[in-house]
């Protein structure tokens, strides 16, 4: 169904609020307990489902002539986080890089980027009765006003880019930015994390980066913005595509990141068997890492019953519910559990062995980290969401908006599927079906004790 336009003026240029359709979710049924009584549950209260807006026309409103031919992708890819934007029902979205896929060429998986032009753009959206609505878009630039676009980095770290068909190859671009958490600060700017360096980014109230926080050693050159080493180098092992999903932003001020996978160490499969991953801690007043954890992911089939393997373990979303309590999102792409830590005091493991890359056996390699002296993170489980009726799949972001409620997002991908079959004879996208989506969730006792 198309969507609805009306039209309004906007600080930031994107004139107009965009409706879409909407999917009113249904309770969640419980168990019983010994007494025949339902047991107290999470539910789902309502859902709204973003309808379709053409990506051409977004994009182009926000940076003119970026977007030459969308090959019929719709705004979507703006589930990677969620933030509540301080009015009820408000939020800030970000997307990631824009779409994407992959397709075999003689054996080989290929990148793609079917619409190359694509900017990574900060999202305002506003659940509002049975509709989603954009009523807010802050495209991302550089320092000289220029889109920093979604495509790869670097040649000896990032997937090659290709176009649509994974024909012809495309400029890496050390501007690119593959964004998935964000938060906003006090003087409204916004924190984002992204994926390739794995990065965080500082960026203004208008969307120009400010700076762009990477790991020692990347040697990133040629970005038209400030690139500063001050995350530790053992990230440069993070497993592609897999670098920073999760941001919270902590009461203090102090921001954790969280690493989306276990690191490839020592090597590949290493870090596709391991449950061991990591969270940082960055103080905005120092712009220096303090403390580093050590998380440990549920067996696979816990999380997600369906599945059995270990390398589709992700952390996607980490939300601030105290001083220095998080909420932690563990999901494959159909299940997904939240948990409740708290961070203690002290550096954790930055600094120790287990951010040498030579330490043998690696902290990713450990089967019980804690038997070997790590100081994991205690964790306990606030509901699963794969339990819950009416909770999509590959939830990648979480917003607190009450006491005992929340927000949840999910990635539509923008309609992508991988393989040469998600686009037609004519190079027109086969759309998924699958909607980008606000899902209301009402927890069964309050997340602050």
């Amino acid at each position: 169904m198309s969507a609805r336009v009306v039209r309004r003026s906007l600080a930031v240029g994107l004139p107009l609020a965009l409706l879409g359709t909407v999917c009113v979710a249904g309770t969640a049924t419980g168990a019983q307990d010994r007494h025949g009584h339902p047991e107290r549950t999470a539910r789902v209260t309502g859902s709204a489902v973003l309808g379709d807006i053409p990506l051409a026309g977004f994009s182009n409103r926000l940076l003119p002539g970026t977007v030459a031919d969308d090959r019929g992708v719709k705004l979507g890819g703006i589930g990677s986080d969620i933030y509540p934007a301080g009015r009820k029902g408000e939020f800030w979205t970000v997307t990631d890089r824009g779409p994407n896929g992959q397709i075999k060429i003689d054996g080989k998986k290929r990148r793609t980027f079917p619409v190359p032009g694509f900017d990574p753009a900060i999202v305002k959206v506003r659940v509002s009765g049975k509709h989603l609505r954009v009523v807010e878009a802050i495209p991302l630039t550089t320092r000289s006003g220029k889109p920093v676009t979604g495509l790869s980095n670097q040649s000896s770290r990032d997937e090659a880019p290709y176009t649509y068909d994974a024909r012809t190859p495309l400029s890496y671009d050390p501007n690119g930015l593959d964004t998935e958490g964000i938060v906003r600060a006090a003087d409204g700017t916004f924190w984002l994390v992204d994926e390739y360096g794995p990065s965080l980014v500082h960026v203004s109230a208008r969307g120009r980066v400010l700076a762009r926080y990477v790991p020692q050693g990347l040697g990133l050159t040629g970005a038209d913005y400030p690139v500063v080493e001050a995350l530790p180098g053992v990230l440069l092992h993070r497993k592609i595509n897999r670098g920073f999903e999760g941001l919270a932003l902590l009461p203090g001020g102090d921001l954790v990141l969280a690493v989306q996978s276990p690191l490839s160490l020592p090597d590949q499969d290493a870090g596709e068997s391991s449950r061991n991953v990591r969270l940082l801690r960055f103080s905005t007043k120092k712009h220096a890492v303090t403390a580093e954890y050590a998380y440990r992911f549920d067996p696979v089939d816990v999380v997600d019953p369906g599945e059995d393997d270990t390398s589709e373990l992700k952390i996607s979303s980490v939300v601030a519910i105290g001083r220095d309590d998080l909420l932690v999102e563990e999901r494959t792409d159909k299940a997904a559990r939240l948990h409740r830590v708290s961070l203690p005091h002290g550096s954790g493991i930055l600094g120790s062995a287990w951010d040498d890359p030579t330490t043998s056996p690696s902290y990713e390699e450990l089967t019980d980290p804690s038997a070997s002296g790590v100081p994991v993170l205690r964790k306990r489980l606030v509901v699963d969401l794969g339990k819950v009726a009416g909770v999509p799949g590959k939830i990648e972001g979480v917003a607190v908006t009450g006491r005992d409620t929340l927000a949840l997002i999910n990635d539509n991908d923008f309609g992508m599927t991988d393989g040469a079959e998600a686009f037609d004879e004519n190079g027109r996208l086969v759309d998924s079906g699958i909607k980008t989506s606000v899902t209301l969730l009402k927890l069964p006792r309050p997340l602050r004790d």
